[in-house]
């Protein structure tokens, strides 16, 4: 049965409120692989509270998992064929720090849906909203980007225009470069924080969807890439980072090194991402959007 597209665009959510502790915070980014040098006082502020107890700082990534709506294509009222769902972008946007520790109200909606025609698929894009739950002060705004590859073909009733186009890369030698290391359990960390897909964990799991081996979240990959840009450019200044968009291309392993190489022009960093012992772009077409 095909999506019914207004039904979908129409979705309600119920909002979600996340409390959160400073150890979830120094779960997530040792999920994304900081604290590799414990000499590092850049990545220790990440990881670890200082003697104060108040000294964690969240990393900017983190939006992503808070307040999570979980993965309601699954529910069968929206008709996706979820099995052939394809996370295709994220974007983050930050309007605020976000605290190491604190409670989070999160509200979704389905704020795209294109046709790309039977056979080809079609693109939804969801919308997250991230508050504080005390305040209402506006923290992030998550938007996710998905092609549903068994969906296409339903018409008229999806949105108008076309999805976000491509960011545009810079020609020419990048201006920075780094080479992360990733652990080969970075994945079973990572999803400490949250997503506990198996195809994450389980080596059968893999197998059965095509892959050698448990593969890298994606999410989590976005996170190296952050810290690869706030390592390189920013000396760990998270609060020069605004906001970021992602393009997903090829899986990563946990294990892989990655390479960040990064274009800076005016306040936006462009970036790609190669998992260097392949040789496979893992990531393309992304950004980190500067203050």
């Amino acid at each position: 049965m095909p999506i019914d597209p207004r039904r979908l665009l129409a979705r309600p959510f119920a909002p979600i409120e996340h409390a959160y502790a400073q150890r979830d915070s120094q779960i997530y980014a040792l999920g994304l692989g900081l604290g590799s040098d414990p000499l590092d006082a850049g990545q220790l502020r990440y990881v670890y509270e200082g003697r104060d107890g108040r000294s964690l700082r969240a990393m900017p990534t983190m939006a992503n998992v808070l307040a999570y709506p979980g993965f309601w294509a699954r529910e069968p009222d929206t008709g996706i064929t979820w099995q052939q769902l394809l996370h295709a972008e994220q974007e983050i946007r930050l309007h605020d720090l976000l605290p190491a520790s604190g409670r989070v109200t999160g509200t979704n909606r389905v704020s795209g849906l294109w046709d790309r025609g039977a056979g080809k698929g079609a693109f939804l894009q969801q919308t997250r909203d991230i508050r504080d739950a005390a305040t209402g002060r506006p923290l992030a705004t998550v938007v996710q980007l998905s092609l549903l590859r068994g969906d296409g073909g339903f018409g008229t009733g999806g949105s108008g225009g076309a999805p976000p186009p491509a960011h545009p890369m810079p020609e020419g030698e990048p201006d920075q470069v780094c080479d992360l290391a990733t652990p080969a359990q970075l994945a079973l960390i990572y999803r400490l924080s949250g997503d506990l897909n198996p195809l994450h964990a389980d080596p059968a799991v893999a197998a059965a969807a095509g892959f050698k081996r448990p593969i890298l979240h994606g999410m989590a990959l976005m996170g190296v890439a952050a810290h690869a840009v706030l390592r390189t450019i920013l000396a760990y200044d998270d609060t020069r980072f605004a906001g970021m968009r992602v393009r997903f291309t090829a899986p990563a392993w946990p294990g892989d090194t990655l390479r960040t190489e990064m274009w800076t022009r005016g306040g936006t960093v462009s970036l790609r991402v190669t998992a260097l012992e392949r040789g496979a772009v893992v990531l393309d077409h992304a950004r980190v959007d500067l203050r």
